[in-house]
């Protein structure tokens, strides 16, 4: 209770009322809050460093608030402060009232392709940011990417995110397995960048189909799997650009598979 009331306190005393948790992480937590300063409800990410461990406060905490802080996209989460009290950090966030896509798709089902192309579409937007800021997302899914004003796509959570150095390989495992690409379930040294797109190329299926392209519950036969390639349900009916596309970004060889520069040029994106 005490540390409810010194959260509370600490944010009151910066113009923020705090409503509903929203969402919760291995060290965080979100909440709604009213600002008297900016005049509207935002989102807080709260983190308590005391229940963190030592690799993510001193490695991936710090690059999070580092990358937060200079990106300026419509497509992407704007965060307005970041205040430091104690052992918590409150990052003050844009709020997307519609939720992340995940749950929008576990309520409604799966998306028409054309309402699939118009967010991908924003995502590409957003990815292609990044990519031209030498920065890698490592952590694309579903979950991640939000639905803000008029269902406009948002992406978020920036916990796994990295500013590459040119040709720079990662050896960390980030991210969730249902959406990792085979050189990062391999432990092989990798490219970040690319394996957003496999990433990318995951969530477009999940938008399209309302499932995953490959079983995560066995990592040995899920490798097995993307190395034979994606099927579609029989009863998705899918354009061949779109069905390009997917391909391209679901390559398992990473020299082969597409970059964010060429997505934004592929026929199904600039249909629309």
């Amino acid at each position: 209770m005490e540390w409810r009331m010194n959260e509370d306190n600490t944010l009151l005393v910066n113009g923020y009322h705090i409503g509903k948790t929203i969402g919760k992480g291995t060290y965080s937590k979100v909440k709604e809050a009213y600002s008297t300063h900016f005049q509207k409800k935002v989102a807080i990410k709260i983190i308590d460093k005391t229940k963190a461990a030592e690799e993510f406060i001193q490695r991936f905490l710090p690059r999070e608030l580092q990358i937060v802080q200079q990106l300026r996209h419509k497509n992407i989460i704007e965060v307005y402060e970041i205040i430091k009290s104690g052992n918590k950090l409150y990052m003050i966030m844009e709020l997307a009232e519609g939720g992340d896509i995940f749950d929008w798709i576990i309520q409604n089902g799966a998306l028409p392709e054309h309402r699939a192309r118009i967010l991908f579409c924003q995502l590409v937007e957003a990815i292609l940011y990044l990519h031209s800021q030498g920065i890698a997302h490592r952590d694309l899914k579903c979950e991640n990417a939000l639905l803000g004003k008029q269902g406009m796509l948002k992406l978020t959570d920036f916990g796994f995110a990295k500013i590459l150095s040119f040709t720079e390989l990662t050896h960390t495992f980030c991210g969730s397995i249902a959406y990792a690409a085979p050189e990062v379930l391999q432990g092989v040294p990798y490219d970040s960048q690319k394996s957003d797109m496999w990433s990318m190329g995951v969530v477009l299926y999940v938008m399209l189909t309302a499932s995953l392209p490959f079983d995560d519950h066995d990592i040995p036969k899920m490798l097995r799997h993307q190395q034979k390639g994606f099927s579609l349900p029989s009863h998705i009916g899918m354009s061949e650009d779109g069905k390009d596309l997917m391909k391209s970004l679901l390559e398992p060889n990473i020299a082969l598979r597409t970059s964010i520069n060429k997505v934004s040029r592929h026929p199904w994106i600039t249909a629309q």
